[in-house]
């Protein structure tokens, strides 16, 4: 009987499709061989009878959506349809900005298909053409904790590191949507302290400020959890954005997430959680000059932290994130005339919060407010993009919305409808900065793209002759001590990464190549390893360390008298596909992994996980070569390089 009604509702027989549902009502949930329900399909058609029969007499849900997030009205731009459309736009309620799993919205599919008057509808219903949106999120792949500030005409942003280096990266914009990476707030390997911290320890939560001519940079200093203190606030400052910056000046106050507030008179303080507790600062915040006291503990009361303070028409606003970093998360506000006076909350709190859970955005909080030049308020705020089931394999993303204040004076971020797929842009002049995806390495300095897990050796990686060399580590991925790993954010659910890697010369158990990371945890190596036989070979292997599981795949024999061996790695939401040439044209598939979900924040319960899959490129040395003797007495060594001729990052 499905077939009959998957057949009717080809045909657009809506007598025949009423006739199936009377008898079999069921048959609505139900999907067809593509996996699609019997709802989306009626959609597509563009039959404007047969979907309202659909809305109206079945009992379909109109939540409903296909395993990539498409609901009824992505269906129905399909068709171009107008009538059908402005049915679901206007009687069920649908949005042309809702985004599926891609975050393409209807909006985007009527364009892409040139159906030109069903983009017109939309125009009239959002308000904008499409090219005067943007998408969320701004900041795609593991930028978390965002804090904003505004000099003039630019926007610094700053996010967590962790115990990646160099530690808090500090972006810059014109437009607040287009950013890049200009320097970072601790360059110095001696002021880091992160090569003993587990991954998920290291910087957290920073936030940027700008006083009297000077940038200052404050964060957690999360240590391990041993010993009596494992919280620390530092603070760094400089005269320009992209640095370099002052020493760390540690201040001892437990907590997280402190933030810097000017006030008027020119006094300084630091805020931080549990709540927004506060304490003052000396004149170059290097200082902790009172104690710390609670301002107010929140209003959702389930971990409140992230605060930031704003001073606006005689009131002190004060942002907090709740809810803890994950469904639950939101941002609140409240405000109080005094700075250490009462504080009201909100009555329209949570003014941002993700509350619809088949949406792909989700998470939302953290977030700082920004006025641009030209008057208008924006808040940049924590996210997070999870696929199958519940992976945010990309981390936690930083999106954008727009703030406008009620008629009572208060702030609320997109109108309280949650976080945007698209949004219109701010009135700036668009600046988009040139795309830093590939890298031949043919500069004097690695691209800001760039950190590695902990601080790498003094000689641990090295620019010459249009290559980088990476020294092999002593200690292998799963060590806090290797720190020769040298990464780039996954910014993208489907992209292509290829590394072209010279031969290598490998001793007995040494190997090099690529690398999926998200900690000493959990990883993918797809590398060649040299054999611990008497005459090792080299092979292709991919490894897989998971917890205390390693898994070793069946490995290809390589033909080391190639220059060169190009390593591919495809990647298509949690699956990956690992390929190799010779030539760069004729690859060959070595295997793939279906599920990597543990890459994910979600994919492993040990310590901290609140990053995002990494890929780049390493070396282990170990110490098998020392204590190698060949058949003619001759030993080997444990320092080598390998040696990698470009980097490639494609989207797909």
């Amino acid at each position: 009987m499905m077939r009959k009604l998957v057949d009717a509702i080809y045909l657009e027989n809506i007598d025949e499709v009423r006739t199936i549902l009377e008898n079999e009502p069921g048959l609505i949930d139900e999907k067809d061989e593509h996996g699609v329900l019997m709802a989306l399909l009626a959609a597509k058609t563009g039959n404007i009878e047969l979907v309202k029969y659909i809305v109206e007499y079945s009992r379909a849900s109109m939540n409903i959506h296909d395993d990539n997030n498409k609901n009824m009205l992505h269906y129905a731009a399909m068709s171009g349809d107008v009538k059908t459309c402005k049915y679901l736009v206007e009687r069920v309620g649908m949005s042309p900005l809702s985004g599926d799993i891609n975050l393409l919205t209807p909006f985007e599919i009527a364009h892409k298909n040139h159906f030109i008057e069903l983009e017109e509808y939309f125009e009239q219903v959002v308000g904008h053409k499409l090219s005067d949106m943007y998408h969320n999120p701004i900041r795609t792949g593991m930028y978390p904790d965002p804090s904003i500030v505004r000099v003039g005409e630019d926007y610094y942003m700053v996010n967590s590191s962790f115990i990646f280096y160099p530690c808090i990266p500090v972006s810059h914009s014109k437009d607040l949507v287009h950013w890049k990476i200009i320097g970072y707030a601790i360059t110095n390997p001696e002021w880091a302290g992160i090569n003993e911290l587990e991954g998920g320890r290291g910087y957290w939560a920073p936030d940027i400020s700008y006083y009297k001519g000077k940038f200052y940079i404050t964060a957690t200093y999360r240590l391990n959890d041993t010993g009596n203190v494992y919280r620390k606030q530092i603070v760094v400052s400089s005269e320009h954005p992209e640095g370099p910056y002052s020493k760390p000046a540690v201040i001892d106050e437990d907590g997280i997430d402190p933030s810097i507030f000017n006030d008027e008179d020119g006094r300084r303080y630091m805020l931080l959680n549990r709540g927004a507790r506060i304490f003052e600062l000396n004149e170059d915040a290097t200082k902790q000059i009172s104690k710390a006291e609670l301002l107010y503990y929140g209003d959702n009361k389930r971990a409140p932290e992230g605060p930031h303070l704003l001073k606006k028409d005689g009131w002190y606003y004060l942002f907090e994130a709740e809810g803890g970093t994950g469904p639950g998360h939101r941002i609140t506000v409240s405000r109080s005339r005094e700075l250490k006076g009462v504080y009201e909350p909100c009555p329209y709190n949570p003014i941002m919060r993700q509350n619809n859970p088949d949406e792909i955005i989700q998470r939302c909080g953290h977030g700082k407010p920004v006025q641009t030049q030209n008057g208008q308020w924006y808040m940049v705020y924590l996210c997070g993009r999870k696929i199958g089931d519940g992976y945010s394999i990309l981390g936690r993303e930083t999106a954008l919305d727009p703030i406008t204040w009620t008629a009572d004076g208060w702030p609320i971020v997109n109108n309280l409808n949650g976080p945007s797929a698209l949004q219109v842009k701010p009135d700036l002049p668009e600046t988009i900065w040139e795309a830093e995806a590939d890298d031949d390495f043919n500069e004097s300095s690695l691209s800001n793209e760039w950190w590695f897990s902990r601080v790498p050796e003094m000689d641990g990686i090295k620019l010459a002759d249009s290559h980088v060399y990476v020294k092999g580590s002593e200690y292998d991925l799963d060590s806090m001590k290797s720190r020769n790993i040298l990464l780039r954010r996954q910014k993208h659910f489907r992209f292509d990464a290829i590394c072209c890697m010279k031969m290598p010369e490998l001793y007995p158990g040494q190997n090099c190549g690529m690398t999926c990371y998200y900690d000493e945890n959990t990883y993918i190596k797809f590398a060649v390893f040299a054999t611990l036989d008497e005459e090792p070979r080299l092979m292709l292997n991919i490894v897989e360390k998971i917890g205390e599981e390693v898994i070793t795949h069946e490995g290809i024999m390589v033909d080391n008298s190639n220059p060169y061996i190009y390593l591919k790695c495809e990647t298509n939401y949690l699956r990956r596909v690992f390929s190799y040439s010779y030539n760069e044209k004729d690859y060959k598939k070595v295997a793939a992994l279906d599920n990597v979900y543990y890459l994910c924040d979600e994919g492993y319960n040990k310590g901290k996980r609140f990053t995002g899959a990494m890929i780049g490129m390493y070396a282990f040395a170990g110490t098998y070569g020392s204590q190698y003797t060949d058949a003619e007495g001759r030993h080997g060594t444990d320092e080598y390089y390998a040696a990698f001729d470009y980097f490639k990052y494609i989207e797909k």
